[in-house]
């Protein structure tokens, strides 16, 4: 039957209607996106955009210019990292163009994927991933998609006429005409893609520093009210009131933090992606380092996504293909030694018969290295194909000797594929492959140590129960046979009669097994306290055995600590639930259940929400990893969603914050120290620019109640320096610290403010130390006397304690003294350079002048250096002192 497809005319005339065969992307973010953001999201520029309008009423135009550079340089700077973070997305996101072929004007010819049509008639084969949900008219041999892609579940699925298939899947055997019916966002995938729309939900980070941004503008704009009020009311002028409000402006706000954290984060994403992990939103990368629940699919994300053969049975002995703690993978292995081939006849004849009773094809010249990329066909096939390599038989050398005369093809009621291969001029040889229990229907014989013998009840038992035993460990098993025959019997035999009477070879045990480095990446997983919950679409057995192999999978016996209902205790004693059992629970138990559970087995995208939520709800900072079309939802609601690379779709990606290019668990490991030691960094510059901030502050406003409104310790001039220079190379260099070797040893950080009670005794206790301090040299300098000495003197003690503390807050818990962090040369730079522009612009007449300055002899330089220096002592107090408090907790 001919069919002639959608004419050229038709076919134009439909695209114009229902567009391109895409997914669309509704959300783009643009350059002027980025940059409104860089204003609507920091609340300590406006609070200096207020600053430098007083600059300006007041005609302070150097504290204005200088405002005015800050603001730019910070809001640019974020605008830059932010920018080339989403250019380097949209490079990610660019593929390469499928071709799909069509019949149009009763011709056949290929187009391109995107310009598929409803009414399209799609041919389709081997290898083809579809491009449009369609209706199947007719098929060629047995017609297998690989749906794994939408349904999380490895098996193919066998299609027949009338059968609807599905964007996106591919098709692993057989050949079919289909007639488009669905395209674009209509189709299934679409569906799902449409589900993952919606409105950005703020990163634990952004929450903090938002509600720091507005704590420190809030006290901010307090102090001026407060300070401005009672001055007016004093009677000040009101153009030193003007003056105090503008230094208590400045000080209060720690102009250094916006900048410090868009470097640091910056500098985490540039590392993320050296080690593979490219990073979609900024904000995301410190996230990482506060997950403490990792939701994960498993095929393609935990499995590579393709059976294996790791199971041989024959003559009564297991043979093991490099389990997932071997190290000897390319070898078959017989009680852990590698076997010798001449020695193992029965095992060489069943490898045999499995790659040539085989429908798999050679795609391109093979080789030992390309093998498992070079076969094309049903996943089952392709492995039973690979295993004979182990030991040298190559599927095309074998095609070669042993010529295929006869196929009876496999079918789902049969359970059977057989092929018979000539051997010689007067001899072939049958091969059968199938459900074990349907090959011993058709054995009458077993071949043992290389004699055939008739097979008997004791024997047949003995093999159902292997059979059972590798079954029941989440292994697809299949059995095989064999006879031979001769060729001059051939014509005159039928199918029933080719898969009579045959021998017994052996089964093969295969699985989808895990990713090289997963067991070792989950390991470091829970050594720093992260829970792995696995959650996949397949069966509870098969996710059981996985979850067993890479540590996982862990049963709760302590039924006794749950005092809730049976079913709540059961399914905790088993430690797996599948998604009938989930639907059943009440939310209250599903609530006491979901992180005490590590296996969720035959769910659907709507449970992975479920679950992801719930764990939410808990107080867990969830990721979700996945690939497929089906973990999309959950991957948009999670805390931080991790896409792959290689074989994720385009809408796991759009719908992620982390993209892993090499498609390995393992990189997430890397990615959480880098992520543990960004969040670290920016607590510890935090904890430095604000204990700075709130000393600037105090001094101001005890300055003011004992000395006045004209004799201000510190002019807005001053503080402007000490924040925009002074502080901020500092804050840069700590959030540039390297990672620590001890940072995975911690649990996750719970969900709470950078200045946590710890922190905030911290920064208090410093700063109130530190103003002392400071307000001490000012007094003794006598500044009614000789305001210009005073400041000069107050002004170096402060330079001099952002140096020594720069060095106090390498570590917030450590001593100084006891550090053993790697060499952070940036800080050696940022100290050098603000210790050389310090001495010039306190020696440089012009300078001087400027910042009206006096000069110092050497005796205020020792005062000076003696009394920063003091800093070092408390700071060495607090953290003994904190460090005490939280042992006795």
């Amino acid at each position: 039957m001919g069919y002639l497809g959608l004419t050229a005319q038709e076919a134009e005339e439909r695209l114009k209607k229902y567009g391109y065969n895409e997914l669309e992307v509704k959300k783009k973010i643009t350059w002027f996106n980025i940059l409104v953001r860089q204003f609507v999201s920091n609340f300590l520029v406006w609070v200096l955009i207020v600053a430098m309008a007083i600059s300006a009423y007041i005609g302070e135009m150097l504290n204005f210019w200088m405002i005015l550079f800050l603001i730019i340089f910070v809001i640019m700077m974020g605008f830059v990292q932010e920018y080339k973070a989403e250019k380097a997305m949209e490079s990610l996101k660019k593929f390469i163009q499928y071709k799909t072929q069509v019949i149009r004007d009763g011709w056949a010819c290929e187009i391109f994927s995107k310009e598929v049509v409803p009414g399209d008639i799609l041919v389709l084969k081997m290898g083809d991933k579809i491009p449009a949900d369609a209706k199947i008219i007719t098929t060629s041999g047995e017609f297998k998609v690989d749906e794994s892609i939408l349904t999380g579940e490895s098996n193919v699925v066998k299609k027949s006429k009338e059968d609807l298939i599905f964007a996106g899947t591919q098709v692993v055997h057989g050949a079919c005409k289909s007639t488009v019916i669905n395209t674009g966002m209509k189709t299934e995938l679409g569906k799902i893609a449409e589900m993952v729309e919606k409105e950005e939900e703020k990163t634990p980070l952004q929450i903090k520093i938002h509600n720091l941004g507005k704590t420190l503008s809030f006290v901010a704009l307090l102090a001026c009210i407060l300070i401005f009020s009672f001055g007016i009311f004093m009677g000040a002028p009101i153009y030193s009131m003007l003056m105090v409000a503008l230094a208590l402006a400045v000080a209060a706000v720690p102009e250094g933090l916006p900048l410090a954290l868009t470097l640091t984060l910056s500098l985490g994403m540039h590392n993320m992606a050296k080690h593979n992990a490219v990073v979609r939103k900024m904000l995301a990368v410190e996230t990482l380092g506060s997950v403490t629940v990792i939701c994960t699919d498993k095929t393609g994300t935990l499995t590579k996504n393709e059976m294996t053969v790791e199971k041989i049975y024959v003559n009564g002995e297991f043979y093991d293909i490099g389990t997932i703690d071997s190290e000897s993978k390319e070898y078959i292995l017989k009680e852990g030694k590698k076997i010798e081939p001449d020695e193992e006849k029965n095992l060489i004849l069943l490898l045999k018969a499995v790659s040539l009773c085989n429908n798999a094809q050679i795609t391109s010249p093979i080789s030992p290295e390309t093998i498992e990329t070079d076969m094309l066909g049903d996943p089952t096939e392709v492995a039973l194909a690979v295993v004979g390599t182990k030991i040298g038989l190559w599927k095309h050398n074998l095609d070669a000797e042993y010529l295929k005369i006869h196929e009876i093809p496999f079918t789902s009621k049969r359970k059977l594929m057989t092929t018979v291969h000539r051997i010689n001029d007067n001899e072939s040889i049958v091969f059968t492959k199938g459900a074990p229990e349907v090959i011993l229907n058709t054995c009458k014989f077993i071949e043992k140590n290389n004699e055939i013998e008739e097979i008997d009840g004791s024997t047949i038992e003995e093999i159902l129960m292997t059979n059972s035993d590798l079954a029941g460990s989440s292994y697809r098993v299949i059995g095989v046979a064999y006879k031979k025959i001769s060729n001059y019997d051939i014509d005159n035999l039928n199918d029933n009669i080719i898969e009579k009477d045959l021998t017994f070879l052996g089964l093969i045990g295969m699985i989808d097994p895990p990713k090289k480095g997963v067991y070792e990446a989950v390991k470091s997983c829970k050594k720093a306290g992260i829970e792995i919950i696995m959650i996949t679409g397949d069966g509870e057995e098969t996710a059981k055995a996985i979850g067993e192999k890479i540590g996982i999978y862990t049963k709760d016996e302590d039924e006794n600590k749950i005092n809730d209902s049976d079913i709540v205790k059961n399914i905790i004693k088993k430690g797996t639930i599948v998604g009938t059992e989930l639907d059943s629970l009440s939310e209250d138990e599903f609530d006491i259940i979901v992180d005490a559970v590590s296996i969720y087995a035959r769910v659907v995208p709507e449970q992975k929400l479920k679950i992801v939520k719930s764990l939410k709800k808990k107080g867990h900072i969830v990721a979700m990893t996945g690939d497929g079309v089906n973990d999309a939802p959950a991957l948009k609601i999670a805390d931080i969603g991790i896409a792959m690379g290689k074989k994720g779709t385009d809408v796991a990606k759009e719908s992620s914050d982390m993209i892993l290019q090499d498609d390995n668990f393992a990189t997430i490991v890397e990615a959480i120290k880098i992520g543990r030691n960004i969040y670290e960094n920016i607590e510890k510059f935090t904890c430095y620019l604000v204990s700075h901030n709130f000393m600037q502050v105090i001094l101001i406003a005890i300055g003011i109640f004992i000395f006045g409104f004209d004799y201000l310790p510190l002019l807005p001039l001053h503080i402007l320096f000490i924040n925009a220079v002074g502080e901020e190379l500092p804050a840069i260099s700590l959030g540039m610290s390297p990672v620590r070797k001890e940072i995975m040893d911690k649990p996750p950080r719970k969900t709470q403010n950078i200045l946590n009670k710890m922190n905030l005794y911290l920064v208090s206790s410093l700063a109130i130390f530190m103003t002392v301090v400071v307000f001490g040299v000012f007094i003794f300098s006598n500044p009614l006397e000789n305001i210009e000495y005073a400041r000069t003197m107050a002004f170096s003690v402060v330079v001099g304690m952002i140096i020594f503390n720069t060095f106090n807050f390498i570590s917030l818990d450590k001593s100084i003294f006891k550090i053993d962090y790697p060499l952070n040369k940036m800080l050696i730079i940022a100290i050098s350079f603000i210790a050389i522009i310090t001495i010039g612009i306190l020696n440089i007449s012009y300078l001087k002048e400027i910042f009206k300055f006096a000069s110092l002899n050497l005796k205020d330089w020792i005062i000076c250096i003696i009394a920063s220096f003091s800093t070092v002592i408390f700071m060495e107090f607090i953290k003994i002192h904190n460090k005490f408090k939280n042992s006795n907790k």
